[in-house]
């Protein structure tokens, strides 16, 4: 999800979005926020970590994982929890999304929530209850890995 021809543009993205939000700009803030912008899928920590020292130079991983609650906290990243896998981030879009994870190689794909407003599940639970989220996951296998798959 490259938006940029320069380097100058992401990073200026980045600001914008710090800014905007009142979050006080770092060099690492930036560096971070503008790695998740531009990746491609649900990167951990580490990965994350390893792409904005290309731009701060050294980052520790717990100053990494600072930035990136910050970030969460602040309704900038989406952090999202999978068993059996080490925290994903994302962009946070506001668009009530759910995830697929391929039990054979990993990989997590974005699913639509097909029911509409967040939460998009019914619950049974008294009305004193504030549910503000629901995370759906599905497993199973990615088209690569069901056609490597022996038949069944």
């Amino acid at each position: 999800m490259t938006t940029a021809t320069t380097g100058e543009e992401p990073m200026a993205l980045a600001l914008a979005r710090l800014r905007t939000s009142g979050m006080r700009v770092t060099a690492q803030r930036m560096a971070l926020l503008m790695a998740i912008s531009e990746s491609a899928g649900h990167l951990d920590a580490d990965a994350l970590r390893e792409r904005a020292q290309r731009v701060t130079g050294s980052l520790s991983l717990q100053a990494t994982y600072n930035v990136l609650r910050a970030l969460t906290d602040a309704g900038l990243v989406r952090c999202t929890q999978i068993s059996g896998h080490p925290a994903r981030y994302e962009i946070e879009r506001h668009d009530n999304h759910h995830h697929f994870v391929c039990r054979s190689c990993g990989a997590i794909r974005d699913v639509e929530c097909t029911v509409g407003a967040a939460p998009c599940l019914e619950t049974h639970l008294p009305a004193e209850y504030d549910i503000q989220e629901a995370a759906v996951t599905f497993w199973g296998l990615c088209p690569d890995c069901r056609a490597a798959a022996p038949a069944s």
